[in-house]
């Protein structure tokens, strides 16, 4: 009775303020800013069905972008075509972020697109790992 009381708690905890600490390459995900870039988040509307943003990249790596809404996000240089993703995961647990989509880009300006997506507005943030 007692470990199922126990095991009832913590499947229905709701995330408290200590739990949603991100790793460094997430901090600023919480900070508003202008453009879809390191450091802060935006928040874009839809237009269509879709997002489309510019992104410019400085130094060759790993990079992500999180979002805040399900949606396919295409990374494409200048006018080229979508390239293919590294790798795709969920956000941190007790955070808004609902996935990350990571590629490998050389420095350059990029087209993002989001596309499916339901809601009229979505968060964005690069992210470099």
């Amino acid at each position: 009775m007692l470990l199922t009381a126990l095991a009832l708690s913590f499947a229905t905890q709701t995330c408290k303020s200590w739990d949603t600490a991100l790793p460094a390459p997430l901090s600023g995900w919480r900070r508003s800013g202008r453009g879809l870039d390191t450091g802060h988040a935006v928040t874009l509307a839809r237009s269509g069905d879709s997002i489309q943003t510019m992104m410019r990249i400085r130094k060759a790596g790993t990079f992500g972008v999180a979002i805040d809404r399900d949606g396919w996000i295409d990374v494409a240089p200048g006018r080229g075509r979508p390239l293919r993703m590294a790798s795709e995961n969920r956000g941190p647990k007790c955070s808004t972020i609902r996935k990350i989509v990571r590629y490998k880009l050389r420095p350059g300006t990029y087209r993002v697109s989001v596309n499916k997506l339901k809601a009229t507005r979505a968060r964005l943030m690069l992210v470099r790992y």
